[in-house]
């Protein structure tokens, strides 16, 4: 519907900047040109973004990184960060694999986890696909299409790995490494590392929690489900499109994206190519979103949300019951931040109480001081604070 709209904003923005027109340079038609700019970034259509991981820095050395897809899936690849070291060894670091959420934001949302993981740590990522991508064919996607998902790529991993769960996956990572513990599978992992996960949403109520708990399923799917247009790959599917988990998220912070927006209007006005070119890639970034399969997101909502499948030891995975307390091999660190208003603390701590079968002194919990659900796995605090922590877990744990 925002086509012709954005068309007319794109064509008004380049006719703006025509040589023919110089004298379109006073303070009114600066004005002009930066309200264009701002409104065609708002309205513009984005793809999944670049990784944009070329090089890393290992012992003050600097390495060539190369993204290699190990497993592809219909719905996700598991993706590998090689690190090519030319000539030398290839470095025995812990193998990690980083469980991106499934929420409306591509994985590449994560490249700051990875970015600061990759110079220690073999890493791999879940990266999932547009289901408005994914054509009928290839069939459904449910939630325990995830957690099967989830059960392959450790198999692939093979022994002696180590698991970190980012926000949304974190109850059915749980979930995955319960089923391998109950089969003894030899790929489970070594230690599991959960970040502002809702594993037990009546801990600590959020916005998010209380919308879930407040609206009947038929609610949600009437007002939030909808049919792939025949243009896409994927028509006719069942989503919940990307957009709709977009607007979500910037509703919960409105007055925080609209000053964002009008401060990069400012910096148009004045010139500030540079600050507005940062606000630019922030919202790339931010506005690139994903569909999701129909199944997933009602299930989800149903079972983590207002069921609490996880915390009430009522999983059940294709008919298997699914008990976390069965969990005794993988040591288990849990990370909050302080001021998370997604997952808020005491939601992902949960995990200790409901993994109860492993040891006392291989569980952990670090609370970030200062920091929102971003910050627990993005930003100078993530990379100062969190990821030695991290670190210092998986490598003291990994015998």
């Amino acid at each position: 519907m925002l086509t012709p709209l954005r068309a007319a904003a794109r064509s008004s923005l380049a006719i703006s900047k025509h040589p023919m027109l110089s004298d379109f340079t006073d303070i009114m038609g600066r004005g002009s040109e930066a309200a264009l700019d701002v409104v065609e970034g708002m309205m513009q259509r984005r793809g999944k973004p670049d990784w944009r991981i070329k090089y890393t820095t290992i012992d003050g050395a600097r390495v060539r990184i190369t993204e290699e897809v190990v497993l592809e899936k219909p719905f996700a690849n598991l993706l590998r960060f090689r690190r090519e070291s030319g000539d030398e060894p290839e470095r025995d670091d812990p193998k990690i694999l980083i469980i991106a959420p499934m929420s409306g934001h591509f994985a590449t949302l994560l490249r700051d986890t990875v970015r600061a993981l990759v110079p220690n740590h073999d890493v791999y990522i879940t990266d999932w696909k547009d289901a408005a991508r994914v054509p009928l064919l290839e069939g459904g996607f449910d939630l325990d299409d995830f957690v099967g998902y989830l059960i392959e790529f450790m198999r692939k991993m093979g022994p002696n790995h180590h698991v970190m769960a980012v926000c949304q996956p974190a109850p059915l990572t749980i979930a995955a490494v319960s089923l391998l513990a109950q089969m003894d599978d030899p790929a489970q992992p070594r230690t599991m590392t959960l970040m502002g996960g809702p594993i037990d949403t009546a801990a600590a109520p959020t916005t998010p929690t209380e919308l879930a708990d407040q609206r009947s399923m038929s609610w949600f799917e009437t007002h939030c489900i909808t049919t792939v247009p025949p243009t896409y790959p994927a028509a006719h599917r069942r989503v919940y499109p990307g957009f709709l988990q977009l607007g979500a998220f910037i509703a919960m912070n409105a007055d925080r994206h609209m000053n964002a927006h009008l401060r990069m209007f400012r910096h148009l006005v004045e010139g500030d190519g540079e600050s507005a070119a940062g606000h630019r890639r922030f919202y790339d970034e931010y506005m690139s979103v994903m569909d999701i399969t129909a199944d997933f997101y009602l299930q989800t909502l149903q079972r983590v949300f207002k069921e609490r499948w996880i915390a009430t030891d009522q999983f059940v995975w294709r008919g298997e019951s699914v008990h976390p307390s069965t969990i005794k091999r993988t040591a288990l660190l849990t990370v909050e931040g302080e001021k998370d208003d997604i997952s808020a603390p005491g939601q992902t701590i949960a995990a200790h109480t409901i993994c109860s079968g492993i040891p006392e002194d291989r569980r952990h919990n670090h609370l970030q001081k200062g920091v929102g659900h971003y910050g627990i796995f993005n930003g100078r605090r993530w990379r100062e604070e969190i990821v030695p922590e991290v670190s210092r877990f998986i490598r003291e744990m990994a015998d």
